[in-house]
């Protein structure tokens, strides 16, 4: 008996938020919501923020402790666990699908999920079943990283859930602790609008050329970093820039939280 092909899988561009975010209840509903209407993946490809790695560098192929990328807060953020299995064939055919000529992917296998990714899916997928693999971000060059989500698309096809992991807008500098969920300042408002009618419109150009296109985009992004995930994103999901999907909207500490997903 043959087994059926799996069925194309969404990419995903998420804000994961600080450690605390996770104690927000109406945030981790949300996260949990928006996978429950999700398609079980075989294993699932993060690209967070917070490494940045040239060349690309594959990490945690197998359970290693977690990378706690954060200083200062209380201890109990340090005691999260997160045992998902890893994905080392996976990491093999990303290693085949992104190394180029002169440029040979590298691989980190001590180096444990961050937070950009744990912290999302400890509430996306609570039971830490699904295989889970980090890949760093190469460049924070838009175009560059387009190109890099272009050539991780194929993908898809195999089960494989794409997610960007960074934050919609993020300038720690102007955070607002305890704003409620509708309270931003003018810059991260006008930001989140900008960016929800690029996506919708399917404007990658000015996505791209978020600097110059988008209100504030220097304030909002003082550095590309937390803006970078969602490129790889739109080059995984290129074939589904038409039915891009907001699963995620509102605010948090100022900051805009919007989330989405393509197919």
């Amino acid at each position: 008996m043959t087994t059926a092909p799996p069925s194309r899988m969404p990419v995903l561009y998420l804000s994961h938020g600080a450690p605390p975010l996770a104690d927000d209840a109406l945030w981790t509903g949300q996260l949990a919501s928006w996978s429950a209407r999700l398609p079980r993946p075989r294993a699932i490809l993060v690209v967070s923020a917070h490494w940045e790695s040239a060349p690309a560098t594959v990490g945690a192929t197998t359970t290693v402790p977690l990378t706690y990328d954060f200083w200062g807060f209380p201890d109990r953020y340090y005691q999260v666990r997160y045992p998902a299995p890893g994905a080392p064939e996976l990491a093999e055919r990303v290693r085949a699908l992104v190394a180029t000529p002169g440029a040979a992917v590298h691989q980190d296998p001590d180096r444990g999920l961050d937070h950009g990714a744990y912290v999302p899916l400890k509430e996306m997928y609570p039971d830490a079943d699904v295989p889970v693999l980090q890949l760093s971000l190469p460049t924070l060059d838009p175009v560059r990283l387009v190109a890099f989500g272009r050539r991780l698309a194929p993908l898809r096809d195999e089960g494989v859930l794409i997610v960007g992991s960074g934050f919609f807008t993020h300038n720690l500098g102007e955070i607002r602790w305890g704003a409620g969920p509708d309270e931003a300042p003018g810059w991260s408002r006008e930001f989140d609008a900008w960016g929800a009618e690029a996506l919708s419109a399917g404007d990658v150009d000015a996505l791209l050329d978020f600097e110059r296109t988008a209100p504030a985009g220097r304030v909002a992004h003082p550095r590309t970093e937390h803006f970078a995930p969602l490129f790889v994103s739109l080059g995984a999901g290129e074939a589904d820039l038409g039915s891009v999907s907001t699963a995620v909207d509102g605010f948090w500490a100022g900051l805009a939280k919007r989330s989405v997903q393509w197919g």
